[in-house]
């Protein structure tokens, strides 16, 4: 008898009895041939109930997650063995929640349960240390002793989807930042005396860019294998603020469009690291410039409140529901394929090397605000 529970935003909530997931269990660890070629397979691979809890799974996923015991993992849902960070934020089960709709995972176990064979792409923030990872998920329905099961597989992507934005970032981004450095260049021959102060600022502003962006990515990359050093340092928050705020006024994004730093803003002296600081706040700048159409401006304050200090970001625009659902998710982009790695970063560095909380809220009427909260004094790794 499954146990019953409350309506939710996608899935049900329903599942099996446990005598019945261990009956399930047992069914599958008998067939010796079946256990020999489920652990021959690299991938992960899940047998699922019809109520989208783990019956069986093969070794790939048991050295994934350093455990022994198979039958530990029955009962649980995908999302609870990959420690989704939606399912404990929101203290719902795997499947069921807001964040579930945009889940290519939990689409394509609705669609076989349905009796449809799916592959999806999904994107997953661990709980753990921020962890992302992107996922290719096969999921095909099958029948056994007139009960219909899932063959569940997951594929690593990770790899292919870094590669990928890094790629898109040197030959989209990086060369057509290169592109206008050489364009003035050539014209430095043509030029009068007393035009060569502002190209040369030009020259630099530009050269800058290119640097940043190499800069980030590399950055990126250790913070995400977990090597990031973090340099503690005292911090007066309007003066950082400046910094940030000078330095993204004149970059090609803030065209038309204009910063201004919150004049009720307060003056917090904290502890944190300067440098991804500026990396994060930069980021969220960088993101609100893009937001804004031509003649809005992008907002930014800091107040100390509850012993901690919050910087905010606002912009007039609004994100689409959708759109908010995944905007933490690594390869999650409006703007084009494989770009999303701002708002991603944002969260990467905030909360596994500043210590602190992101959160954002975006409505038609009051535009988006992020908004990024730290200790006044980071502790020691």
């Amino acid at each position: 008898m499954n146990s019953e529970k409350s309506p939710t935003h996608f899935a049900r909530a329903e599942t099996a009895s446990p005598e019945n997931v261990e009956q399930q269990f047992r069914q599958f660890s008998g067939f010796s041939l079946l256990c020999l070629l489920l652990d021959a397979i690299p991938d992960i691979v899940l047998i699922l109930n019809k109520q989208r809890q783990i019956v069986y799974s093969n070794r790939s996923l048991l050295d994934f997650l350093g455990i022994k015991e198979r039958e530990s993992l029955c009962g649980l849902r995908p999302g609870e063995v990959f420690k989704c960070v939606h399912m404990f934020e929101s203290e719902s089960e795997c499947g069921t929640t807001e964040f579930c709709t945009t889940c290519g995972a939990a689409r394509a176990i609705l669609s076989s349960i349905h009796g449809k064979r799916d592959v999806q792409e999904c994107r997953i923030l661990r709980k753990e240390q921020g962890e992302a990872m992107d996922l290719r998920v096969c999921a095909t329905p099958f029948e056994m002793d007139g009960e219909r099961f899932t063959f569940f597989t997951v594929t690593d992507i990770s790899h292919e989807k870094r590669r990928a934005a890094l790629e898109q970032i040197f030959f989209h981004d990086i060369l057509n930042t290169a592109g206008g450095l050489l364009g003035y260049l050539q014209i430095l021959d043509d030029l009068q005396p007393d035009e060569w102060p502002e190209y040369r600022r030009k020259l630099t502003d530009i050269t800058n860019r290119i640097l940043e962006e190499i800069k980030a990515q590399s950055e990126l990359a250790t913070a995400e294998s977990g090597d990031l050093s973090v340099s503690p340092f005292p911090i007066d928050a309007l003066s950082l603020l400046a910094d940030v705020v000078q330095l993204y006024a004149r970059h090609s994004v803030a065209a038309n469009r204009s910063i201004r730093v919150d004049p009720s803003s307060q003056d917090v002296r904290f502890v944190s690291d300067p440098q991804l600081l500026s990396r994060v706040l930069g980021n969220l700048i960088k993101n609100g410039l893009e937001a804004c159409q031509k003649g809005e401006t992008v907002t930014v304050g800091c107040e100390q409140e509850d012993g901690e200090v919050q910087f905010t970001v606002h912009n007039p625009g609004y994100m689409e529901r959708d759109v908010q659902l995944q905007v933490f998710h690594r390869s999650f982009s409006t703007k084009s394929r494989n770009r999303g790695l701002g708002t991603y970063s944002v969260r990467l560095l905030t909360e596994r090397y500043l210590q602190g909380r992101v959160s954002f809220t975006s409505n038609r009427e009051e535009g988006t605000t992020f908004r990024v909260r730290l200790p006044l004094k980071i502790e020691p790794f």
